[in-house]
């Protein structure tokens, strides 16, 4: 990363968690608009057993960080519904190793609520996934949706945690 005093640029890694997917995406923040720089996905075996997605996600988001050398993860924080416990207590799980990616490769952690997040580009904070795909396709200029859902709540964690960080003076 370019550091320089009055044109400070950054980069920041927005994650979304997931067990089967979990979205990620690097912005650069600095100029007159956020840059995408890589958006995707890590995919896991749904076939295998919790220890193995887990051992994934944590060294393909190892190789991420040194490939993308953010300043920055952003996290979204982890949330539980009443009607479905066990999804928060299986997401804690991948969100866990991410954390643990992140630390390890001393590079600052940003959480965020998820309606934090969803108000930040809809001006909702219950926004679907939907409509959240459409305003990441709005704000960067794509010619279509970003698929799966996951890479656009991503870039959303992304575009939420450096907007934080620009209106705070760094």
């Amino acid at each position: 990363m370019e550091k320089e005093k009055g044109n400070l640029k950054y980069r920041v890694l927005g994650i979304d968690p997931g067990l089967q997917v979990t979205g990620y995406a690097a912005v650069d923040f600095g100029g007159d608009v956020p840059v995408m720089v890589e958006a995707g996905a890590i995919r896991t075996d749904g076939g295998t057993d919790l220890a193995e997605r887990v051992r994934q996600i944590h060294a393909d988001l190892v190789e991420l960080l040194a490939e993308l050398m953010p300043d920055v993860v952003a996290i979204e924080d982890l949330y539980a519904h009443y009607k479905h416990p066990r999804t928060s207590i299986l997401m804690g799980h991948a969100r866990g190793v991410i954390l643990l990616a992140a630390q390890q490769a001393g590079t600052a952690i940003k959480n965020l609520p998820a309606t934090t997040i969803k108000k930040s580009l809809t001006g909702n904070g219950h926004a679907s996934k939907r409509q959240m795909q459409y305003a990441i396709r709005t704000e960067f200029k794509l010619a279509k949706l970003p698929e799966p859902a996951d890479v656009a709540d991503a870039l959303a964690v992304a575009l939420c945690a450096g907007r934080r960080v620009t209106s705070a003076g760094g």
